[in-house]
């Protein structure tokens, strides 16, 4: 797991407070409190602030906005393989001068943390339930 480490009584306290009740409000009150007790991480509160800082951050909003546009100009190119080596490197350019603004980057580097996390999560909620836990949540059809 990365080294990510996750507190069990996260799940722990959310599964004693019982998944018993048929109306589902236990199983409910139990995802409220894990809810609660992943916000209170030290990962989510850093993504929370790399967040705001982003947002706050004229400068690497207008780059990420800049990268967003042409990637939306060139999507279908770029799904069919037909984009030039010219515009995959403009591209590459907008991208990198949307990465290396030090709020997107400390945004990234917090995400990446708080996807480490819910992955450990994942796997010791596989672990207790006995089936793929985020497999199991997705909403897509058969597979």
């Amino acid at each position: 797991m990365g080294g990510t480490r996750v507190d069990t009584q996260m799940i722990d306290g959310s599964r004693e407070a019982g998944a018993a009740g048929s109306d589902g409000s236990d199983v409910e009150a139990a995802a409220r409190r894990f809810a609660a007790s992943l916000g209170e991480t030290p990962v989510f509160r850093a993504f929370q602030e790399a967040s705001a800082r982003f947002h706050e951050d004229e400068q690497a909003q207008d780059a990420y906005g800049a990268f967003q546009i042409r990637q939306r100009e060139l999507q279908p190119l770029l799904m069919l393989g037909a984009a030039s080596d010219e515009q995959r490197a403009e591209l590459d350019g907008l991208y990198e001068s949307f990465v290396t603004e030090p709020s997107a980057a400390e945004l990234l580097e917090a995400q990446a943390s708080l996807i480490a996390l819910c992955r450990a999560i994942d796997g010791l909620l596989s672990e207790r339930v006995g089936l793929p836990f985020a497999a199991t949540c997705n909403p897509r059809c058969c597979g």
